[in-house]
């Protein structure tokens, strides 16, 4: 049976990661015992099409070539039995790259990628046949310039683009090269990810870039997000953090799940900030069941008012 068309896809890296929990990281030339090892499929992209099939959302992914080596072909075999639609390519000018997460007891991760520009190049020949159909096309800014072709080819098609530019607001030029693209438009301002700007300021900023929803996640502190002339914000539930990695993709996730069954903009925010949460407070990227998220959700605190954008 033909599987039905996405309602999510994916464009961006395809990389293989190692995520490993300390207690803490270890002093220069030393070394730290490993507590618990999760493989996974990174980057965001493919994290949240991965984890909207834990929640039975169709979807694809478009991705760079990998190496036609063991772990290329891991890779796209993990995808598949995910159920994750299109087409993994192979080469044999490059090797799968590796990315390794080290997350410690604080919950923050410190993280080592490999970004090959001759793997990025893929991006430029890839087929976005798969976007015929679907309902949401999801980038990230640091895919670099690959990202415009498959942005402008979603925009033709009338489908809504979600932009992940965490703090790539601060340029200017990448602000109006991107930003200006999308209709949903992630940021970050937390001193971790080099934000220093206040939430608000930073969801004008994409505004008057053109963006529709501008969300703004702040770590521990939740998220902001502006929809027209509505702000609302909320706030993340107090839980102990084990592992941050991912926390920012299934923020992306949960935002995305509400869009996609029609929710309104507290509602997918609130279960975003749920599954972000609760994602934390255990290694790896394995989901929690809707219910648990949902019941989370219901109990955050929110708030709403007015916004007017000085443009």
């Amino acid at each position: 049976m033909k599987p039905p068309a996405p309602a999510y896809v994916g464009f961006g890296m395809l990389t293989s990661v190692a995520i490993m929990v300390v207690n803490q990281l270890p002093e220069h030339n030393t070394g730290a015992l490993v507590k618990e090892v999760n493989e996974f499929i990174f980057d965001d992209a493919a994290i949240i099409a991965c984890l909207l099939r834990q929640w039975d959302v169709p979807t694809a992914m478009i991705g760079t070539a990998v190496g036609d080596d063991l772990r290329g072909h891991n890779l796209a075999q993990q995808l598949e039995e995910w159920g994750v639609q299109g087409r993994v390519r192979f080469s044999r000018e490059f090797k799968t790259p590796l990315e390794v997460d080290v997350s410690d007891e604080t919950g923050a991760r410190t993280y080592f990628w490999q970004r090959a520009p001759e793997v990025l190049n893929t991006l430029d020949t890839a087929d976005l046949s798969c976007l015929e159909g679907a309902r949401l096309l999801y980038v990230d800014w640091y895919d670099g310039d690959h990202i415009v072709r498959a942005m402008d080819h979603a925009i033709q098609s009338g489908l809504p683009v979600f932009l992940n530019l965490e703090h790539g607001h601060a340029d200017g030029d990448l602000l109006k090269r991107y930003a200006g693209r999308a209709v949903f438009c992630q940021a970050v301002t937390d001193a971790a990810q080099r934000g220093e700007e206040s939430p608000t300021d930073v969801a004008a900023k994409l505004i008057r870039a053109g963006v529709k929803t501008a969300l703004i996640t702040m770590a521990e502190e939740g998220c902001l997000a502006v929809q027209g002339d509505q702000v609302i914000r909320v706030a993340a539930p107090v839980v102990r953090a084990v592992d941050g990695c991912g926390a920012g993709a299934t923020f992306s996730a949960g935002f995305i799940y509400g869009y996609l069954h029609e929710w309104n903009l507290e509602q997918s925010l609130r279960f975003a900030t749920a599954a972000a949460s609760l994602k934390v407070t255990r290694a790896g990227l394995q989901m929690f069941p809707l219910e648990e998220i949902q019941s989370l959700s219901s109990k955050l605190e929110a708030n709403t008012q007015s916004f007017k954008v000085d443009r």
